[in-house]
């Protein structure tokens, strides 16, 4: 498995990879409304994110197997000196728990490490708190976080780690 940072040909495989992954992932959290809701705001990439520098997939024979990365500026507006924030973190579903999620975390970490960051926020879905907690994020509240251009509410767990 190789992990590297994206450039903006990664889209289309990436828009797959969150098409397949949020929906297999997240059924056994969400309600069917709410997926139904959010599913179309959340499974394509932003292409802010995948050409910033700061965002990274898994391959595994030429094939993404996750994603994720930071940013500076929280998915909720503003910024904050030394604090980082996960972002679009997704896992194929055939492949969680072998590692490519942790791969990705880790490179972020690094990333992030080395550009002055010293602690990071999360916004987890429910389904991905105990991935989370893995990687050393601690919880601290359950919140609705707005998500697309009407703000649609959607149930996530704020978490910290330091790095």
């Amino acid at each position: 498995m190789l992990v590297r940072k994206t450039s903006e040909a990664d889209i289309p495989a990436i828009d797959e990879l969150l098409s397949r992954g949020y929906p297999e992932l997240l059924k056994k959290d969400y309600a069917a409304w709410v997926l139904e809701s959010a599913l179309p705001l959340i499974t394509t990439a932003r292409p802010e994110l995948v050409m910033s520098d700061r965002y990274f997939v898994a391959v595994l024979k030429d094939r993404i197997i996750s994603a994720g990365g930071w940013s500076t500026e929280r998915p909720t507006g503003g910024q904050e000196a030394g604090l980082g924030h996960i972002r679009h973190v997704v896992s194929d579903p055939e492949y969680v728990r072998r590692g490519a999620a942790k791969a990705v975390m880790a490179a972020t970490f690094e990333d992030a490490h080395q550009a002055g960051v010293t602690r990071m926020e999360c916004f987890s879905t429910l389904s991905a708190v105990p991935f989370y907690q893995a990687m050393g994020f601690v919880t601290s509240k359950r919140v609705i976080v707005p998500i697309g251009p009407d703000g649609i509410g959607f149930e996530s767990v704020l978490m910290f780690a330091q790095i």
